[in-house]
């Protein structure tokens, strides 16, 4: 198993779910039981189904497995730098609870939309 909980048993493809602030791709049992390796501190999404079906979405496109996000073309241009390795998906649709929003302000991360729609990306002060 790979570390961080990044191996997706093959009978559980269908219940693969993306990360709406950084894409990246995990069951919902791992949601569940581990949060974002990436966002938990601000999305708070072990233990809360409700965190995870609203900031995580069963819609997504394109996979992109990423080594080393300080090395990776494909993590600068996909905005992955700093994040840990894994499985990330290459566009998330979803919308955001506004609260939710609030808080990656709050914390000082300028939000890019996963979706594709820059031009609705929260500008950095």
């Amino acid at each position: 198993m790979i570390p961080g909980g990044a191996f997706v048993p093959p009978n559980q493809q269908r219940n693969l779910r993306a990360c709406m602030v950084c894409s990246i791709v995990r069951t919902y049992t791992q949601f569940m039981n581990g949060g974002c390796p990436n966002c938990e501190e601000i999305l708070e999404l072990t233990g809360n189904s409700e965190n995870v079906n609203d900031c995580t979405s069963q819609v997504f496109e394109g996979l992109i497995t990423v080594a080393d996000t300080s090395k990776s073309w494909v993590a600068r241009y996909q905005r992955l730098e700093g994040y840990v390795p894994g499985v990330y998906a290459t566009q998330v649709e979803g919308i955001l609870p506004e609260e939710i929003i609030s808080a990656i302000e709050a914390a000082g991360i300028n939000y890019v939309p996963r979706d594709g729609s820059e031009d609705q990306m929260i500008p950095k002060d």
